[in-house]
């Protein structure tokens, strides 16, 4: 089985596992590049990760002026930087798309001057793996100095035995740049208070990751693609983070 949609949470994993006695296949790919990114159909498949690239594709973790952290292709890759430990994703090879129809400009924006694409998303690569923190817009914390991804802080919720689905997003915040607010669906006849919930989550996430806003809603909106739109999230749920 693969996934290829969206990151996926370890527990969801786990559950599917122990459901279907297999385990899935990550990938990652998007409409303008192609599957660029992959486990191994046979051998090691980590958790978590995307794998590596496939063959033809080439692929770069960038800081933030685009200048080169860690390069690859499938022969293998080549930390350039250790600088920062994660950066924008991006891609370079055949399967890239040639542009956006009739639009030049929205189409040139979306690549480097040396023919990168930018995916937007957030990447780091770990122990000769590539690992999706998420999109860069709206996964990527910035609280207190550091950064966290909203990914990593979902799956360590979706753990809790009170928790159906989540959804993390940072909110401005005066003192510390962003805050860590959790959206959560509780599964039947279950309650969980904010500091039952910073306090679970302390033993799982550095302190500066555990949420510090808690809002309990019935379900999660998303769209036709089973994802939550975590922009519209903010603006209904939080007008005041939305500007």
């Amino acid at each position: 089985m693969r996934l290829e949609k969206a990151a996926l949470p370890a527990p969801l994993s786990q559950r599917w596992a122990d459901i279907t006695g297999h385990t899935l296949l990550e990938r990652y790919g998007m409409t303008e590049t192609g599957m660029v990114l992959s486990n191994k159909l046979e051998g090691e498949r980590r958790l978590g990760y995307v794998g590596l690239p496939l063959p033809g594709v080439e692929v770069q973790i960038s800081g933030p002026n685009y200048e080169p952290l860690v390069t690859g292709d499938n022969s293998g890759s080549v930390v350039v930087s250790t600088d920062h430990a994660s950066g924008e994703l991006l891609v370079r090879g055949p399967t890239l798309f040639s542009g956006y129809y009739n639009k030049p400009e929205a189409t040139s924006k979306e690549f480097t001057q040396d023919g990168w694409f930018k995916t937007g998303d957030t990447a780091r690569y770990e122990d000769g793996m590539y690992q999706i923190m998420g999109r860069t817009s709206v996964d990527i914390i910035k609280t207190g100095g550091y950064k966290v991804s909203a990914l990593e802080i979902e799956t360590q919720l979706l753990a809790h035995p009170s928790i159906s689905e989540c959804a993390v997003v940072g909110l401005k915040d005066d003192t510390w740049g962003q805050k860590v607010a959790a959206v959560a669906v509780l599964k039947p006849g279950c309650e969980v208070s904010l500091s039952e919930l910073r306090q679970w989550s302390k033993e799982r996430l550095a302190s500066y990751a555990s949420p510090s806003v808690l809002k309990v809603i019935d379900t999660l909106p998303k769209n036709a693609m089973g994802k939550v739109n975590k922009k519209e999230l903010i603006k209904e749920l939080f007008p005041d983070s939305a500007h």
